[in-house]
């Protein structure tokens, strides 16, 4: 029996009642909400003003007209009778007319206790006594009386149904495993076998059911007796993907249609676990009321976009790349941030999934995060492929492929989007084109050694041999990084440092480096002073250096 109330108004009543209703009261009330129970149309809804005051017979303190659904009512009603008389120690003797258990009404109507439990959830009320030392259920006489003359059906199909003989029970067996064979599902056997036997389907499906289980050897449906292999599993779920409905997989795997979406759960949840969820993290996302602020929309354009044009001799579809604006420094960020989040979300989310009994609705949360996280990376990605077609042009002339660049290119684009640190401070396009460049540093060597093994002509080889000049494009960006990181530490220092080690190591525009005279001149110190200045600033910058990770160049 459901022991979980609907309606929060219910419990709160069962609770007031509990702690502060005199003994005799809480009988009544018990005895009312039972008589209440016979008079609700499920179908109906009632005001739950209504419902309080024909249980307590007092109005309430504040006022609710909302309205109640009248199965609901029903259901939480009988719990409520429950509770009440659990509440009060009730012993057998102290009922005012003979009480049945469980045991009794399953000998009184030929049924299992199953059954019994059944009818509970179907409106037969219990109530809670002490026998024998320990709380049992029990049921009133009138209350098993007034459930009958309710459901004469029901009590006479659950009868027909234990007495029926051995003989019965082996033709059902029988009729179900022809239909099996031929193909039917379980849900399909069970009505036609009801249909041509004249039972309830419930009937039906409790016998191949309890078959099945006590002759597993002999099951109607190799489920019972065969699991799938994993080979299968994934099969069914991919055929699933490709729009075949679980009526017609049931059908195929001769399976139920709940074991196979049973299946098709566990197959989703495989599946999700080998998202790539990997985030970076950042504190922000810790914090409940910067959510709004992360999900929100891409801030717009501080400067008019300007269409850049397209560098001759590249295809359409190439030159419609640099049609895509470029992100400003906030909307980069922002971008950045919101694409961690979700995925820090949808990776807090797997791990609450367990895999042999996965929930729709939480599969359902963390796929939509996912896609939303993979949205957001599409767009950094768009926004960042011209990027791709220019460092692969820089590079063509050694590979001769450009195609073939580009898609390495990409491939090395979005894995720098997702190791991308934005909280950091540089800006995405120069460390995506060190992720890029490095990536041709090593696949274009391999590409050469992979052709020269099908190398045929000396003079091939000679023509072909690797161009060993500098790389221009790699060297400036390895000191557009330099630059980057140097300015980031040099923030640590103050004004004097700062000055001090601009001076000496020239990093100026056009300046030279300047000797600890020089500076000592400059700044009207002796150059002992500057030394130590120098010393010190060095110490700090290391510092610096060590805690924004920043490597030293090779």
């Amino acid at each position: 029996m459901n022991s979980e109330y609907k309606i929060a108004l219910i419990r709160e009543l069962r609770d007031q009642q509990v702690r502060f209703a005199p003994r005799g009261k809480r009988l009544e009330q018990a005895d009312r909400a039972e008589k209440l129970l016979t008079e609700l149309d499920g179908a109906k809804e009632y005001p739950f003003d209504f419902l309080f005051y024909r249980v307590t017979e007092v109005r309430p303190e504040t006022s609710s007209m909302r309205l109640i659904k009248g199965h609901d009512a029903q259901h939480d009603l009988r719990l409520f009778v429950e509770d009440i008389t659990d509440s009060m120690n009730l012993r057998l003797e102290e009922a005012s007319e003979p009480v049945h258990t469980v045991e009794d009404l399953s000998k009184l109507f030929n049924v299992s206790t199953k059954t019994i439990s059944r009818w509970r959830d179907q409106g037969l009320v219990s109530r809670r006594f002490v026998a024998e030392g320990r709380k049992r259920v029990g049921f009133l006489h009138s209350s098993v009386e007034r459930f009958v003359n309710l459901n004469k059906v029901r009590v006479e199909r659950g009868e027909r149904f234990s007495q029926m003989t051995d003989a019965e029970r082996d033709d059902i067996i029988d009729r179900s495993r022809r239909l099996a064979s031929q193909g039917a599902n379980l849900t399909e056997v069970i009505r036609d076998v009801a249909k041509e036997v004249h039972r309830s389907i419930e009937t039906i499906r409790y016998t191949i059911k309890n078959f099945d289980r006590k002759y597993p050897a002999m099951a109607v449906f190799p489920e019972q007796r065969e699991t799938l292999s994993e080979e299968d599993k994934r099969a069914l779920y991919q055929q699933h993907l490709r729009g075949v409905s679980t009526v017609i997989l049931a059908k195929r795997y001769r399976r139920t249609r709940g074991s196979v979406v049973r299946l098709l759960n566990e197959q989703r949840a495989v599946s999700i676990q080998e998202l790539a969820l990997d985030f970076v993290p950042n504190p922000v996302f810790e914090d409940d009321s910067m959510v709004d602020q992360i999900l929100a929309e891409t801030p717009t354009s501080l400067s008019p976009s300007r269409k850049m044009r397209a560098p001759s001799g590249l295809p359409a579809y190439l030159a419609s790349l640099y049609e895509v604006p470029l992100l400003e420094p906030q909307q980069e960020v922002h971008l950045f941030r919101k694409m961690n989040f979700l995925k820090y979300k949808a990776s807090g989310l797997r791990e609450k999934l367990d895999p042999k009994a996965p929930t729709a609705a939480l599969m359902d949360q963390i796929e939509k995060l996912y896609e939303e996280a993979l949205s957001v990376k599409n767009k950094i990605v768009q926004a960042n492929l011209r990027l791709v077609v220019s460092i692969a042009k820089r590079h063509v002339g050694t590979s001769g492929d450009l195609f073939g660049l580009i898609s390495d290119g990409n491939v090395s684009l979005m894995r720098a989007v997702d190791k991308f640190d934005y909280a950091r401070g540089f800006k995405f396009s120069t460390y995506s084109h060190w992720a890029i460049r490095k990536n041709f540093a090593r696949s274009i060597p391999d590409e050469f050694k992979h052709r020269e093994r099908f190398r045929t002509s000396s003079d091939e080889i000679f023509t072909s041999h690797q161009d060993a000049r500098a790389d221009h494009l790699a060297e400036e960006i390895d000191q557009q990084v330099r630059e980057d990181q140097v300015l980031k530490i040099l923030h640590s220092l103050d004004d004097r440092e700062q000055q001090i080690i601009v001076m000496r190591f020239g990093l100026g525009r056009g300046s030279e480096p300047r000797t600890l005279k020089e500076v000592g001149e400059e700044l009207g110190v002796t150059k002992e002073r500057i030394r130590q200045l120098e010393l010190r600033a060095l110490a700090k910058l290391r510092t610096a250096a060590e805690r924004e990770r920043i490597d030293a160049p090779e």
